[in-house]
């Protein structure tokens, strides 16, 4: 369904206390959300029952009602499973559908092979488990779904968000307190990035490219032509980088050469270019191969505003004085664009922000004064006093018509299944201690030394099966490259899988993740990835 988009957070994570059914899929928010978790934990402990949906174990599974392990990369044989109970044992909410929705015939007649049984083998999961979940959601009066980038970390990710987004609509699921749809944004700006047009197919406020009316309002604000042709993603910058169409490269606060996939290929392309400037706090791994650093501030030294997973726009001040030759980031690159000679006079953030409000309708009723005043306010506001709208989507969605759309999707298999050379399947993600690529917890003694070293995660089966005790070495090999580092048990993860982190530049675990895109969102499917295990001789340790 398309009309949700990019900013598809139809409620807060605070409305989790009035859910009576929560569903936490492909995100584990203890380590990932901790801000969430704390709401969750509280939501759990006053009824609300939750079902964990993944396929690894978590710390809340300790307040799960319901958890729920399925095998990896089968998110959609599990999510058309739970579609077929609701369907056959007619347990969807007619009147919301008639009223707010498009397409569910069609999405009835596609699901009704896909029964529990059908599907059973495929994911894993008993097929009175999948009825008693599709059970507990459906029957609920109140029910919402919280997704991480376990979801949208497949080459089927955009169809793992199509079955989500059709479960919700089915049982009338949003709209209402404690009832919608939560994509969980894994970092604090992620959603204010996405609003203000950081999308390379979209403008700000989720407005298509290719629109020429939506185009030419933008044209006329920024007095500059725009190309009706969306760009690139970052794995696709990459590849272009080596086909010769991009020879230079700007980079600001990201860390490509450990966050990309398949870091041979993304470093080599870095290595290439002509010209690459990075702006960051660090010397990161990337700017390693700048010609050029440009000293950027960090948030406790500059004033600014974030919008962050429950569309909250906040507002952050300067605590702290900027070191050396530091420099605010939007200062940077208004003197770049001077440079070029557009003439930009911004003299404050709060001038940037009154020019965005001019391009983003969500921004209505949010002006700086009342940041300043507030600290913070939650968009859509329908007034200049009223506070913001938790829960949205009540009564039409942003499409023609007002109506929400069914999609159906097939169960495909990842870009790369394991084989008899490549057995096990590898994911990868964060941890509690260190953030993203490491560029900031790393430096940070504390969180160093509870996690100095990186660690592959294994189930107690595997542990044995390779002979391999805690601290032992690992080497782990896929067809893009092979990484060793320390073996560690983890009682919830399933035989034939293994985790690690990302965050480690001695055992760079993007050395080995796939760049295989999601043909709709252009998401590489970091999560999985066929790989093969073997211990470190003893004797290769210490010699």
């Amino acid at each position: 369904m398309e009309c949700l988009g990019s900013g598809a957070v139809t409620a807060s994570f605070m409305q989790a206390a009035n859910a009576d059914v929560v569903i936490l899929t492909g995100c584990n928010p203890a380590v990932n959300h901790p801000v969430a978790a704390t709401f969750f934990k509280q939501a759990a402990k006053r009824g609300t029952q939750f079902i964990i949906i993944d396929p690894r174990g978590q710390a809340l599974d300790a307040y799960a009602h319901l958890s729920v392990r399925f095998k990896p990369g089968s998110d959609v044989a599990l999510f058309n499973a739970l579609l077929n109970v609701i369907v056959t044992e007619g347990l969807f909410d007619e009147t919301y559908i008639a009223e707010h929705t498009e397409g569910f015939e069609a999405l009835k007649a596609h699901v009704v092979d896909m029964t529990p049984e059908a599907m059973s083998e495929q994911c894993g999961v008993e097929a009175e488990t999948i009825r008693e979940v599709a059970r507990l959601y459906a029957n609920a009066e109140r029910a919402m779904i919280f997704w991480g980038m376990g979801i949208s970390q497949h080459t089927h990710g955009t169809d793992n968000a199509r079955c989500l987004i059709s479960l919700a609509l089915a049982c009338g699921h949003t709209g209402r307190p404690g009832t919608g749809l939560h994509p969980l944004r894994g970092q604090n700006n992620v959603q204010g990035a996405s609003d203000a047009g950081m999308i390379p197919m979209v403008m700000p406020d989720y407005q298509p490219v290719g629109d020429d009316q939506l185009r030419s309002a933008f044209e006329e604000l920024w007095n500059t032509p725009l190309d009706n042709q969306p760009g690139l993603t970052v794995v696709e910058i990459m590849d272009a980088i080596h086909a010769g169409t991009i020879r230079g490269m700007y980079i600001l606060g990201e860390n490509p050469a450990m966050s990309d996939p398949d870091l041979t290929h993304a470093r080599e392309a870095l290595g290439k270019l002509e010209h690459l400037v990075v702006q960051d706090l660090f010397v990161t791994e990337t700017a390693q191969f700048a010609d050029v650093i440009l000293p950027a501030s960090a948030w406790p030294e500059k004033d600014g505003s974030v919008t962050n997973t429950n569309r909250q726009v906040q507002l952050g001040r300067a605590a702290m004085p900027l070191p050396g030759d530091a420099r605010p980031d939007w200062w940077i690159i208004q003197q770049l664009a001077n440079r070029f000679g557009l003439g930009w006079h911004y003299q404050h953030p709060s001038e940037v922000f009154a020019e965005m409000k001019q391009g983003m309708a969500s921004l209505d009723h949010i002006s700086w004064e009342r940041l300043e005043r507030e600290q913070s306010v939650t968009y859509p506001c329908p007034s200049d006093d009223a506070p913001g709208q938790d829960v949205v989507f009540g009564d039409a969605f942003p499409r023609e018509g007002g109506k929400a759309k069914f999609a159906a999707t097939r169960p495909i298999p990842p870009d790369e299944p394991v084989d008899d050379d490549y057995p096990t399947v590898l994911t990868t993600g964060r941890q509690l201690e260190h953030w993203h690529t490491g560029s900031m917890t790393r430096r940070a003694k504390v969180l160093d030394e509870l996690e100095p070293e990186a660690v592959a995660s294994l189930s107690i089966n595997e542990m044995q099966r390779l002979k391999l005790a805690p601290g032992d070495r690992l080497t782990i090999t896929t067809r893009r490259g092979r990484i060793t580092l320390a073996a560690r048990v983890d009682p919830g993860m399933p035989d034939g899988m293994v985790f690690i982190p990302f965050a480690y530049a001695e055992a760079a675990a993007n050395l080995l993740t796939n760049s295989a895109l999601d043909p709709d969102g252009k998401i590489p499917e970091f999560k999985y990835a066929a790989c093969r295990l073997a211990a470190v001789e003893k004797e290769e340790v210490t010699s």
